[in-house]
């Protein structure tokens, strides 16, 4: 198979693992969700890193994987002491619980209500039949509200 083709196969891979794992982040308020959505992402950049190296035949890229492991490893002792800490007081996952833990000169971060649903769009004229003369509003053609 052509290195090429191979390479291109592996980022492919690592930017939907990365994309999928940013959706993931941003779209969920559950911290051990938002925590693998983050090592996920992780794990797409280490898998380009990796296939970079492959194809220039260095190692720098690998050896800068086992590094982002290691970070990994630390920063998932770090977050999950946090989550136990967090669920210990609250009895809730939810990231918006933090809100108890900022400074006291900070304002509260308050969720806006949701939107109001957006107004039909407008009917556009539609044409008629072949051979049948339109409705005319006679209103409109005395006055014509648009020139």
């Amino acid at each position: 198979m052509n290195e090429t083709a191979l390479l291109h196969n592996y980022l492919i891979v690592g930017a939907l693992l990365f994309g999928i794992g940013l959706v993931g982040f941003l779209s969920r308020r559950n911290m051990i969700v938002m925590f693998l959505a983050v090592e996920m992402m992780l794990q797409g950049v280490s898998l380009s890193l990796v296939s970079f190296g492959r194809y220039h035949n260095h190692w720098g890229g690998q050896a800068l994987v086992v590094f982002i492991i290691a970070v990994a490893a630390c920063e998932a002792a770090i977050v999950m002491a946090l989550v136990l800490m967090l669920f210990e007081r609250t009895r809730k996952l939810d990231i918006a619980v933090w809100q108890s833990l900022r400074e006291d000169n900070q304002p509260a971060f308050v969720e806006p209500p949701p939107s109001e649903p957006p107004e039909p769009k407008p009917q556009f004229p539609r044409l008629t039949s072949a051979g049948v003369e339109p409705q005319h509003d006679p209103e409109e053609t005395a006055h014509r509200s648009h020139v």
